[in-house]
């Protein structure tokens, strides 16, 4: 007796050959309808998905998760072979269209949560005494002595429970292939801007890095009149260099 529930069809996987002919023939559609999509573009072909620090991170970050990691293969598959057709990042929010083995591309969203207040104050509070970091990040740069302040747990880092996403294909998995190929186009995007970063996370870059700079100047001038141990008096100068 058949039942509802039973369902043993087996779909067979397009090819990177067959998933990017669709894909460039679904973005040839929209485009005749007046749509403007914004394709995942992954040089890579093996090893390393992204090449910045952000989208390296991202992937790493992503990577830890187990629940994660029976699709995420398959997702670097999609990526690369251009499936990603559209991918708009705004703040705590992605939306994205896969091509798939059918004609039609499927939607992904993916939600991210904001970053809690107190964890983004602590982050600045931790920055502040670093403000040529501050500087280098400012010019889109990331400095390495800030890794782990931003990838620490409670960081700048999402972790699972701070995620969300969905998908239109048929895939009951907790993580279709789709949303693992879009999770891995957003740490591509972040290779072009890194700010996209902040922007998911649901911060204002020039705020948070204005803030960190401020802070570190007013701490500099709260300090500016106490002495220290490194400041060489007159008399030590005179006696030292023989100068009069």
């Amino acid at each position: 007796m058949s039942r509802y529930w039973d369902d043993d069809t087996i779909y067979s996987q397009p090819s990177a050959e067959e998933l990017r002919a669709k894909a460039n023939e679904s973005v040839r559609r929209a485009g005749k309808k007046g749509q403007s999509y914004e394709p995942v573009t992954c040089r890579s072909r093996r090893g390393e998905i992204c090449e910045s620090w952000w989208g390296q991170a991202w992937c790493e970050n992503l990577e830890k998760y187990a629940d994660y990691a029976s699709r995420l293969d398959r997702g670097k598959g999609y990526v690369r072979s251009g499936a990603v057709i559209d991918l708009q990042i705004s703040s705590g929010r992605v939306e994205a269209k896969v091509q798939g083995r059918r004609k039609t591309p499927y939607k992904v969203e993916i939600r991210i949560g904001r970053l809690k207040e107190e964890d983004c104050q602590r982050i600045i509070d931790r920055c502040t005494s670093r403000i040529e970091s501050l500087e280098t990040l400012a010019n889109g740069d990331f400095p390495e002595e800030l890794k782990d302040i931003f990838t620490e747990r409670g960081g700048l880092f999402p972790s699972p429970n701070e995620i969300s996403f969905s998908c239109s294909c048929p895939d009951w998995a907790m993580m279709c292939k789709h949303v693992a190929a879009v999770m891995y186009g957003i740490g591509l995007r972040f290779d072009n801007n890194p700010f996209y970063f902040f922007t998911l996370r649901g911060i204002d870059p020039d705020r948070f890095i204005g803030v960190a700079l401020q802070n570190s100047v007013e701490k500099m001038l709260a300090n500016a009149d106490k002495g220290s141990d490194r400041i060489i008096d007159e008399g030590s100068i005179t006696e030292l260099f023989g100068v009069l």
